[in-house]
């Protein structure tokens, strides 16, 4: 027998709990006292039948008071008339009264005097006799009235010829139905509305008039200045121009806008209402209006704060393995291809001052990124290999530094390899107008080596040097405000952004708005991975907290109105979203045309995803660059994360291909791609994506080489084996597990490293390969980071025709 929740039947019935426990109290379930308690379905159709029996009997109470209420107006409304007729008849009578009476009144007083006349006394007359009237002279025309019988004094009058004796009762007017509190408001505002504004003037002798009121002339107002920012309400705008807020909106519905007291207006249209008021307006963003209204007490209060240096340098000549050497740590061993190809935030300690190191990636495709790092750097590093000379990107690094006017120090890398020529690249350097101090220039020139750790320490003293002569200072005391230099998305902690604090203090619980993005900061992690409280001037953390991704570049800044920064948020996703739909221009007949007056041009459509944004901009300024004479690349979507369901719906839609860089599908993803045949293409490098495409561009694409999915692992525990290293106890999701071949390690459906499996064994055993559903314990060559829940994909490489279907 099945059951149902007090509330649930409140709810179905529309009453409330406690009615229905009062109820189940009187026929004895006096024990259900909750509204999440539970009766059977006898009792709850017992209940229901009981309201429902009150609830008719209230609509038949309600029908007959009604009716009640019905018929005492219609009587009500027969007595009135009753009445009212009655009230005209005797009107009529005493008016005809009058009229008769008249006459004889005016005979009588025109009659001469005469003797009394003894007349006998008139007998009674028998019943049904009529009684003699006296005879009296008539008056000129009352031959007529004296036709007429006369009416009795106090009698009703007598109708006239021709017309009914009783006259017809009044129709009762339908009374109106009675209009409710909006109809009424609504009429009102009709009214006026439609009427203009009148008032009462002194009439002449004689008449009334209406006159309207002459309005005064305008008050021209004095010109004023005012700053206003993005996303700035009608009421703010009202509180800068020192008018009434009604004045503005009218201002605005007069431009075709209706606007609220509240709502936002673009910063070209508040320019144009200040000017009804003889206002000059001037537009800042609201990071900068938020520094304007700091406290007044930390001005001043600047103190120095540590260098941010930016290590720049072409491919391969040594930047990472240099940050490497001074942090004594292994970065470049996690990067795909040896390369970096993400902005890392470092700080170091050297006799007991901070240096801020930011490493950009090599490759020209990071050209933005790059471009990025020397807008907040304020002393720029510049690699160079001995070995090697200046290079293209070297010559960029150039360009960038001078464009920033920052200082530049040279390190020339690599003095240990053989035919390692400093004084070449000195030369080639020169030549480019950077001329070393020991040659009579300016520009500081450090030879080191990483590998050796050559002259690290005499890098760092003239990086220290530099920056002193710069007297770089901050203050900890302003509302923090920084500069978000990489974004990613993790499953577990959400939105992250790697932050460059450049004044102010940063703290946990501070609230903040980047770009498009507003939150809390709720944890910060060092470059280290450690918990930190708070940030001062100068130092790199990760930020958790972010509602959403922001884009790598954004201003970061500490706001103290969270109401306010939440609106500009909004206005600026709003903007950005227009702006959106604005770019995204269908295609018409006439363009269509011309495309066929100038041949056939195809596209090839892509999706890109990426571990990180910055990734994810490189790529798509590249891509888009990579369009030929016949076939124009176009990006149809890029974001960052996992390949999900919705990409490959996407995909499929539009007939795109998808880039994978450094991500890999979902296990529902893959299958669903598999199923609607979307070419997906993993990369791991930038170099292999942008020469994939370009062939495809071209249409020269060479067969490719193809991953074909062997099994996926699930890593369920982990265990530290003595000359043996890190073993993952994992349970096998789907496919097997082969020994000696190609796995991969995805945590969060990002890949973190590639290699291949070392040993496989079931339980004490050395096995060749683990079908799906068993478990078993897996090492992978050269990697010890394994942690629970991490997935190892296990694949074979074979080569393939490739194509690219647009």
């Amino acid at each position: 027998m099945g059951q149902i929740r007090i509330n649930e039947l409140a709810r179905e019935l529309e009453v409330k709990s406690k009615r229905i426990l009062d109820y189940l109290a009187e026929i004895g379930l006096p024990e259900k006292k909750s509204h999440s308690s539970s009766i059977e379905d006898e009792v709850a159709d017992k209940v229901r039948a009981y309201f429902r029996a009150l609830e008719q009997a209230e609509q038949e109470a309600e029908r007959r008071e009604a009716e009640a209420k019905a018929a005492a107006e219609r009587a009500a409304a027969e007595r009135a008339a009753v009445e009212r007729a009655a009230a005209e008849q005797a009107a009529a009578a005493a008016r005809e009264a009058e009229a008769t009476a008249a006459p004889a009144a005016r005979l009588a007083a025109a009659a001469p005097p005469t003797a009394a006349v003894t007349r006998p006394a008139a007998r009674p007359a028998a019943p049904g006799e009529a009684r003699p009237q006296p005879l009296r002279p008539a008056a000129a025309g009352e031959g007529a009235a004296r036709l007429r019988p006369r009416a009795a004094a106090g009698a009703p009058a007598m109708p006239a010829p021709g017309k009914p004796i009783y006259e017809p009762k009044p129709a009762v007017r339908p009374r109106p139905a009675a209009k409710t509190h909006l109809e009424k408001r609504f009429e009102e505002g009709e009214r006026k509305l439609m009427h203009p504004v009148r008032a009462r003037v002194r009439p002449e002798p004689g008449e009334r008039k209406i006159a309207p009121v002459k309005e005064a002339p305008p008050v021209r107002r004095e010109p004023i200045e005012i700053t206003i920012t993005e996303g700035i309400t009608v009421k703010e705008l009202a509180e800068k121009l020192e008018v009434r807020a009604k004045d503005v909106i009218k201002v605005l519905l007069d431009r075709g806008m209706l606007a609220t007291i509240n709502q936002s207006l673009d910063t070209e249209l508040a320019g144009e209402a200040a000017k009804a008021f003889n206002a000059t307006v001037s537009v800042i963003s609201f990071e900068e209006h938020t520094l304007e209204v700091a406290p007044a007490e930390g001005k001043g209060e600047r103190a120095l704060r540590a260098p941010v240096v930016t290590v720049m340098g072409h491919v391969d000549h040594g930047k990472t393995s240099l940050l490497d050497a001074i942090r004594e740590t292994n970065t470049a061993a996690g990067e795909a291809g040896g390369i970096t190809q993400h902005i890392g935030a470092y700080q170091v300690e050297v006799h007991g001052r901070k240096i801020v190191f930011i490493d950009t990636p090599g490759h020209e495709a990071f050209t933005r990124m790059r471009a990025r790092g020397a807008k907040v750097t304020d002393v720029v590093v510049l690699v160079v290999a001995a070995d090697d000379g200046v290079m293209p990107q070297t010559l960029e690094a150039i360009d960038h530094a001078r464009a920033a006017k920052v200082p530049l120090v040279v390190a020339v890398n690599k003095i240990d390899k053989p035919g390692a020529l400093p004084d070449r690249v000195k030369k080639q350097l020169a030549d480019r107008g950077l001329v070393p101090e020991d040659w009579g220039g300016d520009t500081v020139m450090v030879d080191v080596s990483a590998k050796q750790k050559t002259n690290l320490n005499l890098l760092l003293e003239m990086i220290l040097l530099v920056s002193d002569l710069q007297e770089l200072k901050a203050n900890p005391a302003l509302p923090s405000r920084g500069t978000v230099l990489e974004a990613q998305l993790d499953r577990g902690r959400g939105p992250v952004a790697t932050v460059l604090v450049q004044d102010g203090t940063l703290r946990v619980g501070d609230p903040f708005i980047v770009g498009t993005v507003f939150g809390k900061v709720r944890a910060m992690f060092d470059d280290r991975g450690r918990s930190v409280e708070e940030a001062a001037p100068s130092t790199p953390v990760a930020v958790l907290g972010l509602t959403a991704l922001p884009e790598a570049g954004d201003r970061f800044q500490v706001v103290s109105d969270e109401v306010k920064a939440k609106q500009v948020a909004s206005y600026r996703e709003q903007k950005l979203r227009e702006a959106a739909l604005v770019a995204s221009s269908r295609l018409t007949l006439d363009q269509l045309h011309e495309q066929l007056q100038a041949g056939a041009v195809k596209e090839l459509p892509l999706i890109l995803k990426a571990d990180v944004q910055g990734s994810v901009e490189a790529l798509s300024e590249q891509l888009e660059k990579l369009s030929t004479e016949k076939v124009k690349v176009k990006i149809v979507h890029a974001g960052v994360g996992g390949i999900s369901e919705t990409d490959v719906l996407l995909a499929s839609a539009s007939n795109a291909v998808i880039i994978a860089f450094n991500v890999r599908p979902d296990p529902k993803a893959g299958d669903l791609a598999e199923q609607e045949g979307v070419d997906v293409r993993l990369h791991g490098v930038i170099y292999e994506v942008l020469e994939e495409i370009r062939k495809a561009a071209a249409g020269l694409l060479e067969p490719t080489l193809k991953e074909t999915l062997v099994g996926r692992a699930e890593v369920r525990e982990t265990f530290r084996i003595p000359r043996v290293g890190m073993v993952a106890g994992c349970y096998v999701l789907d496919g097997k597990i082969l020994r000696d071949a190609d796995v991969r390690v995805l945590r969060d459906n990002v890949v973190i490293y590639q290699s291949k499996v070392a040993s496989l064994r079931r339980f004490k055993d050395d096995v060749k390969e683990v079908q799906s559903g068993y478990e078993c314990g897996v090492s992978i060559s050269n990697f010890s980071d394994i942690k629970v829940g991490d997935v190892l994909e296990i694949f074979a490489v074979e080569k393939v025709p490739s194509e690219v279907s647009a």
